[in-house]
């Protein structure tokens, strides 16, 4: 896990490191549309993709799901990964 400084959010899940999320969309996202989230991995599945790796901030992970609305991708499930 990489240290990051604190934030000016106390008590955010993110407030002194990254969180990896999972993203899932519905479908199967093209190689195409998989390069527009290039901070992530993706992996098919099901009927859905699922996008996953490191959130620095409340900004980076709104900023990925405006992304995701953007692209007309539908959210299935977002949620932080364990460690």
């Amino acid at each position: 896990m990489t240290e990051r400084a604190p934030s000016a959010c106390p008590g955010k899940p993110w407030e002194d490191k990254f969180v990896r999320y999972e993203i899932r969309v519905e479908g199967h996202l093209s190689e195409t549309l998989a390069k527009a989230f290039p901070e992530l991995g993706h992996v098919v599945m099901a009927g859905q993709t699922v996008l996953f790796g490191p959130v620095v901030d409340e900004a980076h992970l709104f900023g990925l799901l405006a992304r995701c609305q953007s692209l007309g991708l539908r959210v299935v499930e977002m949620r932080p990964v364990p460690e």
